[in-house]
């Protein structure tokens, strides 16, 4: 998945998996599980690592604290079930990233990429109707990355490097935001190359559902969610591809597919899938998110406000209170805002999952107004929630409290070290305390985080010229020299690469 990369992500997503695939020989076949592949693990995470690079940089790229907690209280289940059953093997799951990353994008649309990353966009969030069925996909594509499909394909053809295969995955990344360049690596492609693609990719897809329906169901997710996310997409599928579904064709749907999984769980004999509160909020976030135009907030609290709402089911009233009186907010209504914010309280106030998910919005709307002591009575800033530290730790900046933000950062960011926006709120707290040696070096360690080495580099050679003026300790002044011939290393392998 690509965050809208504009539909860069749109593109990624749909060709991050597709244009690899367009490499393999009309004769492939997918070799069995297990089967050795030449692309070392190493070798993959680097090649995954060169793609999410760019996505970092898209202006698409969203890391939302709230559904990124949200995402990851599915994926990290996910995660461990996939270990127990030995689907991640100990040095994949060493040498891989296996971070999921949130795109803007309304488009419906998720991928696997090399070395264990993942991404997500927010359209495809909106459309899921339970837990379940979001963590469907999830395990999904996790089931690509731990079968390795892309190494394998790599294996198969013999014919490009793994330099040429990331090469072709951010052509097709910037064919989404170029049109032209799009129709140009279309006309290199054959008629039989693009149907050895799909049998390909269909082969592929059968075994990701098969071993995904096995880890969400390990993982406590009812199976039912993986047919009920089939059926929306087989619905699609039918429908005129207007390009709101890019999932569907790196993920071509077919009667058999949908038939396989139905059977089987069947077979498992569990319940239905069940919304919640909790999801219908995130789906309602997610869907404010990626369709931020003045239209759609409009329509949103329309909606939100209309006459039918309270005969809704009291699923479907937290969704469309909680993206009212988000839009609300992005239409800087606080009249509106508190009216519909208030609704949504008395709607969750007996579901202690969606009471925090409506505390989290009240507090990010509190922070929007500077109302900081209410932020700092909304969020639990002890609870090692993420979206409960970073909105306390603004608001603790911002109302002269940094070097308890700082305390809680630094901590944080000790076990976390790729948390980017943890950094970056460091970097602040110890600028709010004139602490600029240490400031800068989060902020050079933000970029460290999201793979943007240049820059991080340069912000570790300001610190060490700030150093040479006179400036922090020599703690701190090691620390630095160390850190910036890390980078400096990872630049050269960088730059090698290329």
């Amino acid at each position: 998945m690509t965050p809208h990369i504009p539909r860069t992500v749109r593109s990624l997503a749909a060709l991050a998996l597709s244009a690899t695939l367009a490499l393999a020989p009309a004769h492939a076949q997918l070799p069995s599980l297990g089967e050795g592949s030449d692309l070392s693990s190493g070798a993959e995470r680097k090649l995954g690592e060169r793609i999410a690079r760019d996505l970092y940089r898209d202006p698409d790229y969203i890391d939302d604290a709230i559904l990124v907690e949200y995402v990851q209280g599915i994926w990290q289940p996910l995660m461990a079930a996939a270990r127990a059953r030995g689907e991640v093997t100990g040095e994949i799951e060493e040498r891989f990233a296996w971070q999921v990353l949130l795109g803007k994008d309304r488009s419906i649309n998720a991928f696997a990429l090399p070395g264990g990353w993942l991404g997500l966009h927010l359209g495809l969030v909106s459309v899921t109707a339970t837990r379940d069925e979001l963590a469907s996909v999830l395990a999904h594509e996790l089931s690509h990355v731990s079968q390795r499909h892309i190494a394998r394909l790599v294996t198969q053809q013999n014919q490009q490097t793994p330099l040429v295969v990331a090469a072709m995955i951010l052509g097709a990344m910037a064919a989404g935001k170029n049109p032209e360049a799009g129709k140009a690596l279309i006309t290199g492609s054959q008629a039989l190359a693009i149907q050895s693609q799909l049998n390909f990719s269909r082969d592929m897809e059968r075994e990701a559902d098969r071993i995904g329906l096995g880890v969400m169901t390990a993982a406590g997710f009812e199976p039912q969610g993986f047919v009920t996310m089939f059926d929306k997409l087989t619905q699609a599928s039918r429908l005129n591809d207007n390009g709101n579904y890019p999932y569907l064709r790196t993920h071509p749907m077919t009667t058999e597919r949908a038939a396989d999984m139905q059977a089987r769980q069947q077979l498992a004999g569990r319940g239905p899938a069940q919304p919640t509160l909790e999801h219908a909020m995130a789906a309602g976030r997610a869907r404010v998110l990626s369709h931020p135009a003045v239209d759609a907030l409009r329509s949103a609290v329309a909606e939100a406000e209309g006459p039918g709402v309270a005969q809704m089911p009291k699923v479907r009233q937290a969704g469309v209170l909680y993206a009212g009186t988000l839009a609300a907010a992005r239409l800087r209504d606080p009249a509106t805002t508190d009216r519909l914010l208030a609704r949504l309280e008395a709607v969750a106030a007996a579901d202690p999952a969606a009471q925090r998910q409506a505390r989290l919005l009240g507090a990010e709307l509190a922070l929007a107004r500077g109302d900081t002591a209410r932020v700092l009575r909304l969020v639990d800033v002890e609870s090692g929630h993420r979206p409960d530290l970073l909105m306390g730790a603004q608001a603790q900046v911002q109302g002269g409290q940094a070097a308890s933000a700082a305390q809680r950062l630094q901590t944080w960011v000790a076990t976390r070290p790729r948390d980017a926006a943890a950094w970056q709120l460091l970097s602040s707290a110890y600028a709010a305390q004139g602490q600029a040696l240490r400031a800068i070096r989060a902020e050079a360690e933000a970029r460290v985080a999201q793979l943007d080495y240049t820059a991080a580099l340069d912000r570790f050679k300001a610190a060490q010229d700030l150093v040479r003026k006179g400036g922090g300790d020599h703690i701190e002044a090691s620390i630095i020299d160390t850190r910036a011939r890390q980078v400096e290393s990872l630049l050269r392998e960088e730059t090698l690469e290329r």
